[in-house]
């Protein structure tokens, strides 16, 4: 029997591997997830993958159907305009909480967090540059050490990272996260806010552009 240190339930890693999958893009928005396919995919039982397919509906990156499928959530315009209206106002908050509240250790954490990023840019590895990406924006959440700000980041992280994957140009969004990094260490908060709006910008600019690309390939 495995001990409980390190022991991840299957439903667990099933999900985590779907996710991922999802978020990096191997799972095209509007694919099938039959559970009889996934689960011979995976080699896993059927019941692990259904577990994990009512998680991900609860994130919100899939979309049930009858009996035993559903499909890989295909974000509209509006779901994306919400989303961005939403990750607007939190994030202006915790940029601003993170600048007046950060550590010397949560600044070690986010440092490790932009290392990453900025190296993965470097080579063009788009996943782990976007993976890192993401890491950055919920340890700034982190910082910010707001519990109920945690508790409303840790509801929308899937959609959040979802959207924060739409953007191309890596070097651009770590370079702008390194401006945020300093302005962060400094505690400079006006500095923070001005550069919190204009990454926000960047984001919504993103994922603008690949709605439009989307559109115009159907």
């Amino acid at each position: 029997m495995a001990s409980a240190e390190g022991f991840e339930p299957e439903s667990d890693r099933v999900t985590r591997q779907l996710r991922d999958q999802i978020l990096d893009g191997v799972r095209a928005p509007g694919s099938k997830l039959v559970e009889r396919e996934v689960a011979a995919e995976l080699g896993v039982s059927r019941l692990p993958v259904r577990e994990a397919l009512k998680a991900l509906v609860n994130e919100g990156l899939v979309t049930p159907r009858p009996r035993t499928w559903a499909v890989v959530r295909e974000f509209s315009p509006t779901d994306v305009s919400d989303l961005d209206e939403v990750r607007t106002a939190l994030e202006t908050l915790t940029f601003r909480l993170a600048a007046q509240r950060c550590t010397r250790e949560g600044l070690e954490r986010l440092r490790g967090d932009l290392d990453a990023e900025l190296e993965a840019a470097r080579k063009g590895d788009a996943v782990k540059a976007r993976r890192a990406a993401a890491d950055f924006h919920e340890t700034v959440t982190w910082l910010a050490a707001n519990e109920l700000l945690s508790e409303l980041e840790r509801t929308l992280r899937s959609r959040m990272r979802w959207l924060l994957s739409r953007h191309d140009d890596l070097m651009a969004v770590a370079q702008e996260h390194e401006e945020l990094y300093e302005a962060i260490a400094a505690r400079d908060v006006p500095r923070v806010e001005d550069l919190a709006m204009k990454h926000l910008e960047t984001g919504r600019s993103a994922a603008a552009a690949h709605l439009r690309a989307k559109k115009e390939q159907e």
